[in-house]
């Protein structure tokens, strides 16, 4: 870590010279088709900071972050902290289905100046990122429709040289409203897929029970294209969702109440639940479908389900975050995800010590001392400092390395005889704090044997 006084002056300057780039171009002027990130990463190189090492790092992070994603299960929060004096960007990886809205939010701490960005994008194989949608401080948080059963990436990263502790969390909710008034998605008795006419056709909908004559409502403003009555569906109603290129289906209705080429608003009624059609030995209820242009019937329950509840609260400290803890068991399991099985990162032995970058749930987002970054079980660690390891005098004069290098920056040379509290090993180092309260790295031939 550089000197306070060098990082603060290189904030300084970082900051001129950005604020002399935004006077001559806005990011609503020539950059109003870039996203925040976009602009803020081409100020960067018309300053030339791009060729300093923070801002390489900051542009290698960013790159980074779109290749080695973390994957959580949503819904998903997370506390997290930005550290001032490194470069970095936390990405996420998460499947979505089509229909569902995500709902993206980033609540800074009081105090902190971290000044973020947000970059959602989806994933395909064998292809670049897709940017989906985009905020920065200004607003942080924003929604977007997930058009398909896919992967979906967020990126999350600060600008240099802030700090800050925040709270993310990626949420879904319903694209559409729901169809039945009244109800939600636990009146749906049969669901996409299922068997009919002994396994001769699949179910291109799902069910929604409900007494005969309850209103069956608009779930989008849109267009009533068709109404009529089929031997299969009975009464029926289609609309028309142009915005978002689709077509909605009501079946067995009880009575149809618009006609076609009738405008509706989302909530309007359409028509009563009913059994017509095949449905007249079965209890009342509504068929409901959803056709995308161009690929037909779509599985329509993630566009009604409902709204994802709040994520719990991380049950890990978040006094934690920033500090170093070590592995306290003989061995433990550095993870890409704390859900998915099979997602390991590496095997750590006992005492390898390890950065908290993140809190949630009973697991914490960590970085091992070679940058490599996962999820590690709250009970497999312990505090690196409460008790320290031991403590040891040096025999003989030695640098205080940023990192278990010889090549890294020095933070400091430690005088002989000084004394050092050892917190963690990592192959061949030792994570050390000085007297002078400096945690930095030693190697291991430089402290004392046995």
């Amino acid at each position: 870590m550089p000197p306070i006084s060098l990082r603060s002056s290189f904030r300084l300057f970082l900051l001129l010279l950005l604020t002399a780039c935004g006077k001559q171009q806005t990011l609503q002027g020539i950059f109003q088709k870039s996203t925040p990130h976009e602009a803020y990463a081409r100020q960067l190189r018309q300053a030339h900071l791009d060729e300093t090492a923070l801002g390489r790092d900051w542009l290698a992070a960013a790159d980074r972050a779109l290749r080695d994603s973390l994957v959580v299960m949503l819904p998903f929060q997370e506390t997290g902290l930005f550290r001032a004096e490194r470069a970095s960007a936390a990405s996420y990886r998460y499947a979505v289905r089509a229909g569902e809205q995500i709902n993206i939010s980033l609540t800074l701490a009081p105090g902190s100046d971290a000044h973020v960005f947000l970059d959602a994008y989806e994933l395909s194989p064998n292809q670049l990122p897709s940017p989906i949608a985009s905020a920065d401080t200004t607003a942080l948080s924003f929604s977007y429709a997930a058009t398909d059963d896919q992967q979906h990436l967020l990126r999350v990263q600060p600008e240099l040289l802030r700090a800050g502790r925040y709270t993310l969390r990626i949420q879904r909710s319903p694209s559409l409203g729901f169809p039945v008034k009244g109800k939600n998605d636990v009146a749906v008795g049969s669901f996409w897929g299922a068997d009919r006419d002994q396994g001769a056709r699949r179910h291109e909908g799902i069910d929604i029970f409900a007494k005969r004559g309850t209103p069956a409502v608009a779930v989008v403003s849109g267009l009533i294209t068709r109404t009529g009555e089929t031997p299969l569906g009975g009464k029926v109603v289609w609309l028309a969702d142009t915005e978002h290129g689709q077509h909605i289906y009501y079946a067995h209705l009880d009575k149809q109440l618009v006609q076609t080429g009738q405008v509706v608003r989302a909530g309007d009624t359409l028509g009563l639940v009913g059994n017509t059609g095949n449905a007249r030995t079965t209890a009342p209820h509504l068929h409901f479908g959803v056709y995308r242009s161009g690929r037909g019937a779509v599985d329509p329950f993630p566009f009604v389900r409902r709204a994802d509840a709040l994520p719990p609260a991380p049950r890990t400290s978040p006094e934690r975050l920033g500090q170093w803890v070590r592995v306290r068991e003989k061995t433990a399991t550095l993870r890409h995800s704390p859900v998915a099985r099979g997602a390991t990162v590496g095997a750590m032995s006992r005492n390898t010590p390890l950065l908290v970058l993140g809190s949630q749930a009973n697991w914490y987002r960590v970085e091992q001392p070679d940058g490599r970054i996962g999820y590690v079980a709250a009970e497999a660690v312990v505090p690196a400092a409460a008790p320290v390891l031991r403590r040891e005098a040096l025999a003989a004069a030695t640098d205080l390395y940023a990192r278990p290098a010889t090549s890294a920056t020095s933070l400091d040379t430690l005088p002989a005889r000084s004394q050092v509290a050892v917190l963690g090993e990592f192959r061949g180092f030792r994570l050390v704090r000085s007297t002078a309260g400096t945690i930095g790295w030693l190697p291991a031939a430089a402290m004392p044997k046995g």
